[in-house]
């Protein structure tokens, strides 16, 4: 007969209370506090577990095992026995204890087995495995538990050879599915890459005999994280390991931090810590493993014939001055002397970098202790290599990160400290600005052939966000670092000048494509007064690429290269001297635009034409994460096209036609509007003009729909039976659904300076939303003002929109009338 519910004892209030107490500032938080927990919790169960006769035991596994018991972790229990007890007595012991650990509340994990079921559990399973390394003794016969650990430990050794590349292949596909802590926005600390599994992964390998992890940092990334746990524990009162949004604020109060940022960095460095202390370790695991392969044996055994060992396993192959490859790694030549050669750190990491080959962990401790000083200015040697170690390409990355890990990069870049593992709190951007930076340079490798200065383009890449570090705007703080860093790493005073005038302006021509209108010759003189050189403009088309590539893929499309191309071309005309060239007033109609406007006109109603544009010659790099629409559509389908609405002129005409385009998923990148006069020999001399729209649309996903489906939707649109508003509120409530953290930042309308003589120019950037066009179109219209053109972009969930408008005379608004609009569209934006 199974033991009832009723045969395990009640448990009493007692240990909650305890509990309670503990975790509400009886003992300091972070490690004590977790090894006081525990040490209760072990009081408590040993107490269920009362007096047994020989042969039983209770043993704290996994987490519990090694003491690390946050406020509601789970409970890793295993009830051990010997075999001599019947079935019946071991159940009643289970539900002995297992009943009151779930009456408390808590997150059991159990199971029940003799020794040798449990090594065999072992054998089966790696994770029971790993669980057993830190099995610890909390009740009953602890000849049991010493057993057990004894044969687990004997076993994990034994078959390391086998279990420690299935261990390696846990954690990469644990990686690709939950992604690299130090790069999420809402990270799990314990399963995303350098979390609390690849520590404990960590231990494991350790506990083989076969590796060590570099000990450096190590237990305080690995505290950092589990105290940051804890914190999250109690402000959400359950047992999650993902660090939300919304919690943020309240658990850097918690920890005594500044702010969420200064909470995000702390976990991104312990996650740096782990992630590159796990690197090392796996290469080191690789290689023992691959030194106790039969092959080398083989080989001796057949007089030295059979396959080679792998180029570079075993010899000591020169690479630079004082720089050789040995084992699959970069290594110092044994006469190397970092103290008396200043420049052989960055020519070991140009080496290792340009052979795509790691630093080895003994050169970058042996670089980072006994290194000399670099003379400032650098001497050239020095800032050769440095732009060598840059131009590597993807290569450059894990050799950066060994010197970050050791101290270099700050030790050659003072301010590198300030950007290093910070967050950036928005969608687009994949890396924290460290990352980042890096990142750009990697991509600016491949645009080297293409300027005629690839150190400067290859150094600005690596500047150009350096002054996110530092309060105000970042672009201008930039500048002055990127100059001090020039002056330092010795390039001249021309040289700076560039460096500093990259940096200052590397989002000017992204963002002038995106958001002005081009065919406005004060747009390119602009620019031009900005950049002031060909030359200079040559590498910020360049930079500007590279950055916007190295963001992530929202941040580039074929549309925004064509733009950034059309301005740089039409800038570098100026700078070549050549005049601004651009309509001043709309020039003549094409033939297609006068038959829309006659058709309009006779028919007294809209009339559509829609023109595709071919899809890039290949197929674009990366590409959107699963499930989320692409940028732009897949290769072989129009990536784009030019939609063409000739109407009668009448008011609510452009938000008409943005709300039929939002209703149907289609994507608004740019709108031109103006007047158009019909020929008098074709409509007679008392036609008025028609209102001819030019739309660059594109479809949010699949293919864009059909001229008739969106002339039925817009006429019902304009003769009022299509109620667009509510259409749209319905979709927005719909997208926005029960995930939606918190309100959206409120939007913000300006006065762009300066924007052009033929308009005012406004700025508007807001929470991206269906039909966001449409709300701005319909409160410029109800102010009185006419839309001469707009021009739309959309970074992650922002839309950040440029709206040309003039007087019904079509003038530029006064300066105060400017201001008045602006208040009044961010009021009507804000509703």
């Amino acid at each position: 007969m199974a033991p009832t519910r009723s045969e395990a004892p009640a448990t009493g209030d007692g240990h909650a209370a305890d509990r309670l107490r503990l975790l509400t500032g009886e003992v300091e938080p972070g490690p004590p506090r977790r090894a006081a927990l525990a040490g209760l919790t072990d009081r408590w169960l040993a107490g269920l577990f009362g007096t047994q006769p020989p042969g039983t035991a209770l043993v704290a596994v996994g987490g519990y095992g090694r003491g690390e018991l946050s406020p509601r972790s789970d409970l890793d229990l295993l009830l051990l026995h010997d075999g001599t007890l019947a079935p019946r007595e071991v159940a009643v012991l289970a539900d002995r204890i297992w009943y009151p650990v779930w009456d408390e509340g808590l997150a059991l994990d159990h199971s029940v087995r003799t020794p040798a079921e449990a090594c065999k559990a072992a054998e089966q399973d790696l994770k029971v495995q790993l669980g057993l390394l830190d099995a610890r003794h909390v009740a009953g016969d602890p000849r049991l538990t010493d057993g057990l650990r004894t044969a687990a430990l004997a076993g994990w050794r034994s078959a390391a050879a086998r279990r420690l590349p299935a261990l390696r292949e846990l954690t990469v596909e644990r990686a690709r599915r939950h992604g690299d802590l130090r790069f999420l926005l809402e990270p799990d600390l314990k399963e995303a890459r350098g979390g609390l599994r690849d520590a404990t992964a960590l231990r494991a390998v350790a506990a083989s005999w076969l590796a060590d992890a570099p000990r450096e940092g190590l237990a305080e990334a690995r505290g950092a994280l589990l105290d940051v746990r804890d914190a999250l524990h109690l402000a959400t009162g359950r047992g999650t390991d993902r660090l939300a949004l919304q919690e943020q604020d309240q658990l850097a109060g918690q920890l005594g931090l500044l702010d969420a940022d200064a909470l995000l960095r702390r976990v991104y460095e312990a996650a740096r810590t782990i992630g590159y202390a796990a690197d090392v370790t796996w290469r080191e695991v690789e290689r023992v493993l691959r030194g106790r392969s039969p092959r080398p044996r083989l080989r001796t055994l057949l007089g030295g014939r059979g396959p080679a060992p792998a180029a570079g396993a075993r010899e000591r192959t020169p690479l630079a001055e004082g720089v050789v490859a040995h084992d699959g790694e970069v290594a110092l030549a044994r006469a190397a002397r970092p103290d008396r050669d200043p420049v052989l750190p960055l020519r070991a990491a140009a080496a290792a970098a340009q052979a795509g080959l790691p630093l080895g962990l003994a050169t970058v401790r042996r670089l980072a202790r006994g290194r000399a000083p670099l003379p400032v200015p650098w001497p050239a040697e020095a800032r050769e290599e440095f732009v060598t170690l840059l131009g590597a390409g993807a290569a450059v990355v894990p050799v950066w990160e060994a010197l970050d890990a050791a101290g270099l990069v700050t030790g050659l870049l003072p301010d590198w400290e300030r950007v290093r593992c910070r967050p950036q709190r928005n969608a687009v951007h994949r890396w924290t600005v460290d990352r980042h930076l890096v990142e750009t340079a990697v991509r600016a490798a491949a645009f080297t052939r293409r300027v005629h200065r690839p150190d400067l383009l290859l150094v600005a890449a690596l500047l150009h966000d350096i002054g996110k570090g530092w309060p105000g705007d970042h672009s201008v703080v930039g500048e002055t670092i990127a100059r001090d860093v020039a002056a330092r790493i010795g390039f001249d005073a021309a040289d700076a000048e560039v460096l500093g005038t990259l940096v200052r302006h590397h989002l000017l021509l992204v963002d002038t494509a995106t958001r002005r209108d081009l065919e406005d010759p004060a747009t390119v003189r602009a620019v031009a007064r900005a950049v002031g050189h060909r030359g200079t403009l040559e590498l910020l088309h360049a930079l500007t690429e590279a950055d916007a590539l190295a963001t992530g893929p929202a941040a580039w499309s074929a549309w925004r290269a064509s733009l950034v191309a059309d301005l740089v071309a039409r800038v570098g005309a100026v700078l070549a001297g050549e005049p601004a060239t651009g309509p001043e007033e709309p020039g003549e109609p094409s033939a297609e635009e006068e038959r829309l406007a006659l058709e309009s006109w006779r028919t007294g109603g809209p009339v559509l034409a829609l023109r595709t544009e071919p899809g890039p010659a290949g197929p674009p790099e990366g590409g959107p994460a699963a499930g989320e629409p692409a940028a732009e559509p897949a290769h072989g389908e129009p990536h784009g096209a030019e939609l063409l609405v000739a109407l009668p002129d009448r008011p609510f005409a452009l938000p008409s036609v943005a709300g039929v385009l939002a209703l149907h998923r289609v994507t608004v990148r740019a709108a031109e509007l103006r007047l158009l006069p019909l020929p008098a020999e074709a409509a007679g001399p008392s036609a008025g003009p028609v209102l001819l729209l030019s739309w660059r649309i594109a479809a949010e996903y699949g293919a864009l729909p059909q001229p008739a489906r969106l002339r039925a939707d817009l006429l019902r649109a304009l003769e009022g039976t299509l109620d667009i508003e509510s259409r749209l509120a319905e979709r927005e409530a719909a997208q926005r659904g029960p995930r939606r953290r918190g309100p959206a930042p409120p939007p913000r309308v300006t006065v762009a300076p300066a924007g052009s003589r033929l308009a005012t120019v406004l700025e508007v950037r807001a929470q991206d939303a269906p039909g966001l066009l449409h709300r701005v179109g319909r409160a410029l219209e109800g102010a009185g003002v006419r839309v001469r053109s707009a021009h739309i972009s959309t970074l992650g969930a922002n839309a950040v929109d440029a709206f040309y408008v003039t007087t019904p005379e079509g003038e530029p608004l006064p300066e105060a009338a400017a201001a008045e609009l602006a208040r009044g569209l961010e009021s009507a934006l804000g509703r």
